[in-house]
């Protein structure tokens, strides 16, 4: 959850709310705790390592709507790995001097999209095997930023009168939301935990509240530092630039190298769930019986993933690719609750509570979208036609290959 997320998210956000983006975390926080809840309570009652995917089956049973779903999911996650790679190459490139940083920046994407698709390919596990060094050396690094840029804090620059209108605050929730999308991968790993039923409800609230902490804590820092036109103005690295006024440009530096770190791990994390868990279920309907991390490799789904997010990263800046791939997680997240509502007696989780997750997941969607389409109004002709695709990708899977996403789960922890 803590890296990738909130470098990509603090600027793009910041440039929607102001310093009211802070409330904006919060509210995004409240709505992955709503989402985390329901998410939780389907894992205990249908454990599966599909996560979401498993669910919308469950729900809305073996046909084409589930199926268009699970492949949307699909594409989502391509989208959200290209938003990932376009900030790793967007913090690369402030080492460079040039006017030209957009180009610059693409070629470090593309390179580190490349470099851990090879390493996915070689089946390396000594990456995966860094990821709880990476974990403590970005939170690390986050912390002691925000804890020395909070002494450093200009209280004009927090003023209400220094923010545009509250309706920004929810304009921006779909992004404050994509933050915090790494708890729903806590999902997956259900089949793993020790004694799941008490473990993985806890897990998820204790983990979404100490990110929550960490994201309001360092935006008030970042927006403390810096006045609205400068994190505007360097929107795509400000979490570097607002290390300046504690650090200099040694503070710039670090939190830059911090980012790259952070988004490098998410990358290769990414390309794994991808390519293994939603590329499979996608075309293929089911997981092999002996699905374990490097014994089960789809070079297959490797290849086409990667070779769907470079145009992705090419033709797209920063800013619609996390505002597309926030919009995308929030649908899917939306229809995956409103379908938990006819499971509610299976999963033993309360009808109103399910009602205020649906409208809270919706709800940050249009309001994302109402936004999106006054900055980039094609934002509606990609959500339409990644509908009408993933359908057709569907069914024509389903023609050539007779296949079906299926139930992974039988039921029951």
């Amino acid at each position: 959850m803590v890296g990738a997320g909130i470098f990509i998210v603090i600027g793009e956000a910041g440039d929607i709310a102001g310093n009211l983006v802070t409330v904006s975390f919060l509210i995004g926080a409240i709505i992955a705790l709503f989402s985390g809840y329901s998410l939780a309570k389907l894992a205990m009652r249908y454990p599966s390592r599909g996560g979401i995917i498993e669910y919308l089956v469950q729900e809305y049973g073996e046909g084409y709507f589930s199926g268009t779903l699970g492949i949307l999911f699909y594409f989502s996650q391509l989208i959200s790995l290209a938003a990932v790679a376009k900030s790793f190459g967007t913090y690369a490139a402030t080492y460079i001097h040039t006017n030209d940083m957009s180009f610059y920046a693409d070629i470090f994407a593309l390179g580190v999209l490349l470099f851990f698709v090879l390493i996915n390919l070689l089946g390396a596990s000594i990456v995966a095997k860094m990821e709880n060094g990476i974990v403590i050396v970005k939170i690390s690094a986050l912390a002691i930023f925000t804890i020395a840029a909070l002494i450093f804090i200009n209280p004009t620059y927090l003023k209400p009168s220094a923010a545009p209108s509250i309706i920004h605050i929810f304009y921006a929730l779909g992004l404050t939301f994509f933050a915090f999308q790494g708890f729903s991968v806590i999902t997956n790993s259900v089949e793993d935990m020790p004694n799941p039923k008490k473990t993985m409800l806890k897990s998820m609230i204790i983990a979404i509240l100490i990110v929550a902490l960490l994201y309001i804590s360092v935006s008030i820092a970042v927006f403390g530092n810096l006045p609205l036109e400068e994190i505007k103005k360097a929107k795509d690295f400000a979490l570097a630039e607002a290390a300046k006024p504690a650090f200099g440009v040694i503070g710039f530096k670090i939190m830059a190298a911090t980012a790259l770190l952070a988004t490098a791990s998410a990358i290769n994390a990414a390309l794994y769930s991808v390519t293994q868990i939603s590329y499979t279920l996608a075309k293929d309907g089911d997981l092999p019986i002996e699905y374990e991390y490097n014994i089960f490799h789809n070079n297959e789904g490797l290849i086409i993933s990667a070779l769907l997010i470079i145009p992705m990263i090419i033709f797209l800046n920063l800013s619609q690719i996390a505002t597309t791939a926030a919009i995308a997680v929030l649908l899917i997240q939306g229809f995956t609750h409103l379908g938990h509502i006819a499971k509610r007696n299976e999963t033993q989780t309360n009808l109103y509570t399910l009602i205020v997750t649906v409208v809270l997941t919706f709800g940050a969607a249009w309001f994302a979208i109402s936004y999106t389409l006054t900055k980039m109004p094609q934002i509606k002709y990609y959500i339409v036609w990644a509908f009408i695709v993933s359908f057709f990708i569907e069914y024509f899977l389903r023609l050539l290959h007779r296949k079906k996403i299926k139930k992974q789960s039988q039921g029951g922890l």
